[in-house]
C-alpha cells in the first residue's frame, strides 16, 4: 500500500507540475520510447540473473507490495515455541524429544505453532540445531560460528532479488540515454522537415533520458530498497532463534534464552515481556487477569 502511495504522490507531482508550467501532457506519451528503454532493461535483466533469482524477484515484488514480513504475532509464536522446545530438551530424555526434531510436521509442539511452521526453511533450522543441542558435545561458540555462517548464506541468496532489481536502476539513466540517441538520429534524419516538425521530434527523443531517470530514480531504486527491508525482516528470524539457543547452550534458562531473542526483534514489531510470559508460561494468563 505504501508503494502505491508513494508513486501516486511521485508521478501526480511530476506531471502536475509539468502541467503547472504549461506543458502538454500527450507530449510525454511516446509508447516507442518506453518499449526501447522497458525492452532493454528487461533484457538485461534477464541476461544478467538466473532464472530462478528474475522468479524470485517477481516474488519479493509482491512481497514488498504487500509488506509480507514477520508481525509481532508472528515474533510472539517464535518465541513460544522455542520455550516449549527448549523446556523439552530440558526435562525431558532425548529419545523423547528426538521425534520433534525427526518428524516436525507431526509434532504436537511444532503443530501448536502453525504461523513458525509454514516457513520450512525455518523449521528445518531450528530443528538442524536442536539436534546438535541434544547429541551434545560441542561448544556454544562453535554453534554459533555455524549459525552465523548459515543465516549469512541464507541472507546472501534472499538478498539476490535487491542486488539484481538495484543493478537495473542503475542501468535504467544510460539506457534512457541510449533510446535518446536513437530519437535524435530519428530526428537527424528530418532536417529537412519544417521546424514544428523536427521540434517534435527531438522533444520526443528527449522524453526517453527523462523516462530513463525517473524510472530508475523514481519507481525501480525506491522498489528495491522496499525489498531490501522486508527480506531482511525475514532473516531476522533466523537471527532470534541462534540468539535463544546459543544463550541456552550457556547456561540459561528457557524463559531466559528467549529473552536473549526477544532483543534482537525491532523496537516496533518486540513483543513486552509480560506478554511474552503470558504466551510461554503455564497460567501466567490467569495470574494477570488476577
Amino acid at each position: 500500500m505504501g508503494i502505491l502511495v508513494g508513486l501516486l504522490i511521485a508521478i501526480g507531482c511530476m506531471l502536475g507540475g509539468f502541467v503547472a508550467m504549461g506543458g502538454h501532457l500527450i507530449v510525454i506519451w511516446q509508447p516507442w520510447e518506453f518499449v526501447i528503454i522497458g525492452g532493454m532493461a528487461a533484457g538485461t535483466f534477464v541476461i544478467a540473473n538466473p532464472m530462478k533469482t528474475v522468479v524470485d524477484s517477481g516474488k519479493a515484488t509482491m512481497e514488498a507490495f504487500s509488506g509480507k514480513g514477520p508481525k509481532r504475532k508472528d515474533f510472539l509464536s517464535l518465541l513460544g515455541l522455542i520455550h516449549a522446545l527448549l523446556r523439552e530438551i530440558k526435562t525431558k530424555p532425548r529419545n523423547e524429544v528426538e521425534t520433534h526434531f525427526d518428524d516436525p510436521a507431526n509434532s504436537e509442539i511444532f503443530k501448536s505453532y502453525p504461523d513458525v511452521t509454514k516457513d520450512q526453511g525455518l523449521v528445518l533450522f531450528i530443528c538442524d540445531y536442536c539436534r546438535l543441542i541434544l547429541i551434545g558435545g560441542a561448544r556454544s561458540h562453535e554453534i554459533e560460528g555455524l549459525m552465523e555462517e548459515e543465516i549469512s548464506t541464507h541472507k546472501k541468496y534472499a538478498l539476490k532479488p535487491y542486488n539484481a532489481i538495484n543493478t537495473v536502476a542503475e542501468a535504467l539513466p544510460a539506457l534512457g540515454i541510449v533510446a535518446a540517441v536513437l530519437g535524435i538520429v530519428k530526428a537527424m534524419g528530418a532536417l529537412d522537415q519544417s521546424p514544428q516538425i523536427l521540434g517534435g521530434l527531438i522533444g520526443a527523443a528527449l522524453v526517453g533520458t527523462f523516462f530513463g531517470v525517473f524510472a530508475s530514480y523514481g519507481v525501480l531504486a525506491p522498489l528495491a530498497i522496499k525489498v531490501k527491508g522486508v527480506r531482511e525482516k525475514q532473516c531476522s528470524v533466523y537471527t532470534i532463534v541462534k540468539q535463544s539457543l546459543i544463550a541456552y547452550m550457556n547456561g540459561a534458562l528457557p524463559q531466559v534464552a528467549i529473552e536473549h531473542g526477544r532483543k534482537g526483534i525491532a523496537a516496533a514489531d518486540r513483543p513486552t515481556i509480560d506478554e511474552v510470559e503470558a504466551a510461554t508460561v503455564p497460567g501466567a494468563q490467569n495470574r494477570e487477569a488476577a
